[in-house]
């Protein structure tokens, strides 16, 4: 495996993240963690500039590693791991720290914002670093559930299941079902049998 070359890409994401995280402070501090070779910030990191910023500098060999500080992987995972296979680098070793919902989003103060900002960076930095190529692959699946303990919550999750049109193992280690439930006389507020 190549010695790990980060490169990290602070995102201001407009004023969602700028107008509560120091980008300046968050960018300089990520040069100096181990690995890193290029920390950069953008206005719009998801954007096609922004894109090619890190597409370029994989081409010219300055980084094997990509960790992209900006909103949520849910958003825009997909879009800097297709940017690495388009040239050429394994899009597993690509790490995200959202820095917008868990941060700027939810810290009033600006200070505390920033610093939060760092650790997360922080955090994505040593992961990415220990990341190794991973490839995609599709496994065969048994379309049938296991479900784990027969009181009143196992029961209902393998009827509903079984409604789904899915085989269901039902497994309890007592020997009958209905959990706690199945020991009371009456049930609050109908006063029905429990059974």
């Amino acid at each position: 495996m190549d010695k790990a070359k980060i490169g990290v890409y602070i995102c201001a994401c407009g004023i969602n993240i700028a107008s509560k995280v120091d980008i300046d402070e968050v960018t300089n501090f990520a040069a100096t963690l181990p690995h890193v070779a290029v920390s950069r910030q953008s206005e719009y990191t998801c954007s096609e500039p922004g894109q090619d910023v890190i597409q370029e500098d994989i081409r010219n060999g300055l980084v094997n590693r990509v960790v992209v500080a900006s909103c949520t992987p849910r958003m825009h995972e997909p879009t800097f791991q297709r940017a690495l296979a388009a040239e050429g680098l394994n899009p597993y070793f690509f790490e995200m720290a959202n820095i917008r919902e868990h941060v700027s989003w939810i810290t009033d103060d600006p200070r505390e914002a920033t610093e939060k900002a760092k650790r997360l960076v922080r955090s994505a930095v040593l992961r990415v670093a220990h990341h190794v190529a991973l490839e995609p692959r599709q496994e065969p699946v048994n379309k049938a559930a296991l479900v784990v303990g027969g009181g009143i919550a196992g029961i209902q999750a393998a009827l509903n299941i079984a409604d789904s049109g899915y085989p269901v193992y039902l497994v309890e280690k007592e020997p009958t079902i209905g959990g706690k439930m199945a020991q009371l006389d009456k049930t609050f507020p109908t006063l029905d049998c429990s059974i």
